[in-house]
Parts: structure tokens; sequence; C-alpha cells
């Protein structure tokens, strides 16, 4: 039974880490690649289109995976790199806390990253990959 509740709240974490990943990249669609290139440029980030083309992808693509369970590891460590480059290009000088700060990047991509790599059994990646295996043994 502690698997199965297992299972639920890794689910339940990976929806919530979509979701707020999913809302951001919907933003940065919504305004257009151009103007997100524009805007990552403005903050001094390196290869801005190229930036803002993984973003968007990772954010949108990689959420919509996220959310289904599929290629979980791939997706949370995307998560980790546009989270290191948000909190380096754009929130490390606001500090930990308070306005503009960098905890919520921090936590969603260490969130993303762990659910990436420990998504539970409730996800495609399960199906798919760890059907044709033996059985898990079962924690005594």
């Amino acid at each position: 039974m502690f698997a199965r509740v297992q299972d639920a709240v890794a689910l339940l974490g990976r929806i919530g880490v979509a979701v707020v990943f999913l809302a951001h990249g919907l933003q940065k669609w919504d305004n257009g690649i151009s103007a997100t290139a524009d805007a990552f440029d403005g903050m001094g980030i390196p290869l801005p289109t190229v930036a803002a083309v993984f973003t968007i992808a990772v954010e949108i693509l990689g959420s919509i995976a996220f959310l289904i369970g599929l290629a979980l590891p791939l997706v949370g460590v995307g998560y980790a790199v546009v989270g290191l480059g948000a909190l380096l290009g754009v929130h490390l000088d606001n500090g930990l806390t308070g306005d503009g700060g960098y905890e919520l990047v921090l936590v969603l991509a260490l969130a993303g990253l762990a659910l990436g790599f420990n998504g539970g059994r409730i996800s495609l990646d399960h199906v798919l990959l760890r059907r044709g295996r033996a059985k898990e043994p079962q924690a005594v």
C-alpha cells in the first residue's frame, strides 16, 4: 500500500512542477521566440535565440511529457538546466528570498530533477520501460 501512496504523491508532484513550467513556457510562446530571445539578450544570457527555443521547448513540450510520465529523466535534466539558467541569469543578484529571489527557481529546478529520476509507477516510462522486467522485490 505504501508504494501506491508514493506513486500517487510522485504523480501529484510531477503535475505541480509541470503546471508551473508549462505556464511559464506558454507566456514565452505567447510573447514569441524573437521577443523572448530579445529579453534573454537584455539579461546577458548567451546565445539568446538558442536559449529561448530550448527554454520554450523544455517548458512546453517537456511539461506535457512530464505530465504523462514520458522521458522523465530527460525532462528533469531539462528543468534543471532551465532553472540554473534562470537562477544565474536573472535571479542570483536578488538573493535567495525577497523580490525576484531565486528560491522558487531553485525549488522548481531541483524538484523537477528529483521527480525526473523518481517519477513513480504512474507514468508512461514505467509502463513502456519496466513492464517486461521481473517484478521488483517487495520491501519487508
